[in-house]
């Protein structure tokens, strides 16, 4: 994690009420707590925490912390893993919504994998510290497979030495000796065919399952807060803008689902529990003010002005609840290739809009 303060209590918060016991975070060059404030809470017993070693190794943030977590007792003790990231929330479909729950409803798995629902802003503008799961309630639909990242999926898994290490969608180099003691199935519960077992990393027609479980992906929040996450950068693709195309992939508005709300008061009840710890409480309150004063700074600069200008105005907002009509070359050339008479015209249910693939053009 990088600067991503404000939103760490709900996170764990809201991961303890489903039944993860154990958190390992890898932090690197936050300006606004986020680090003593994990430092704090490895020190209250509830996370462990590390530095990025991503410098000495000479790798990207997210591969250089996978590679460090291999070694680490917490992971090699650990009997299911995942790695996940601040914005992503295992969202469980199946009894009381637990991890218990999920492990019951698939006895004989040792991999499931929990597709993204990507959620968008829902419209709002403007930070507040309110814990995600109940400000946003606007996402994509479940069979929409653009853009190209909308299918991802986070990958749950025994730690018992199938692959030979750590991914960041699912563990990676398969042991051929030990195929056959794969169990890998989808979030509905039904079996992973053999040939994703070796690369795969979002669903398709034939692997989506959303019935057991999925993964709420926030991936953009409110739009204020989106302008830090832009300024932080990415932690994988770092060469890579979270600009306007970003927003415009990530944004998805079409319809509401609020199905994660029925956790909110046990969550609500986590967080409360914790901020009874005047440390604690402290902590995530200077995180919070950190936020807004970075809010405040990036939006007293004329790019980053005008950049938040463009995701709340009216053209990125129809946007937003319009990803079904589009080609995948569309999400690959980003929404100024959209002429305003296909935006803002009423379109039939059934129009279909798409430009040519640029050569070259890169997924993700």
């Amino acid at each position: 994690m990088k600067n991503e303060g404000p939103f760490i209590l709900e996170w764990l918060a809201y991961h303890r009420v489903i039944g993860v016991e154990k958190f390992l975070v890898f932090t690197n060059d936050c300006t606004d707590g986020t680090d003593t404030f994990f430092d704090l809470l490895q020190r209250k017993g509830i996370v462990e925490h590390r530095e990025n070693p991503f410098r000495e190794m000479d790798l990207k943030p997210q591969h250089a912390a996978l590679a460090a977590a291999e070694k680490e007792p917490i992971m090699q003790n650990a009997a299911w893993c995942i790695c996940m990231d601040v914005d992503e929330y295992i969202n469980i479909h199946v009894g009381d919504g637990t991890l218990k729950a999920l492990f019951d409803a698939m006895p004989d798995a040792n991999m499931i994998s929990l597709t993204w629902r990507l959620y968008g802003n829902a419209d709002v503008h403007e930070f507040d510290p309110r814990p995600i799961i109940g400000q946003f309630d606007r996402c994509a639909p479940e069979m929409s497979r653009k853009p190209h990242q909308a299918w991802g999926f986070k990958t749950l898994f025994r730690n018992i030495g199938l692959f030979k290490k750590f991914g960041v969608h699912r563990p990676k180099g398969l042991k051929p000796q030990l195929v056959d003691q794969i169990n890998w199935v989808n979030g509905s519960g039904q079996p992973m065919p053999e040939k994703e077992y070796r690369t795969a990393w979002r669903s398709t027609t034939d692997t989506v399952g959303y019935n057991m479980v999925s993964l709420n992906h926030y991936a953009v929040r409110s739009a204020e807060s989106f302008l830090v996450k832009r300024d932080r950068g990415r932690v994988n693709h770092v060469d890579r803008d979270q600009g306007l195309a970003y927003w415009f992939r990530m944004n998805n508005n079409l319809e509401e689902n609020r199905g994660i709300m029925r956790m909110l008061p046990l969550v609500e009840a986590e967080m409360a529990r914790l901020l009874e710890d005047p440390e604690i409480r402290a902590a995530h309150e200077h995180c919070i003010a950190e936020h807004r004063a970075h809010i405040d700074r990036l939006m007293a600069t004329e790019n980053y002005k005008k950049f938040y200008g463009d995701i709340t105005g009216e053209r990125m907002q129809r946007l937003s609840r319009m990803h079904l009509h589009f080609g995948s070359a569309v999400f690959h050339a980003g929404p100024d290739c959209i002429p305003d008479d296909v935006v803002f015209k009423d379109q039939p249910a059934d129009f279909f809009f798409t430009v040519e693939e640029a050569e070259g053009e890169q997924e993700f």
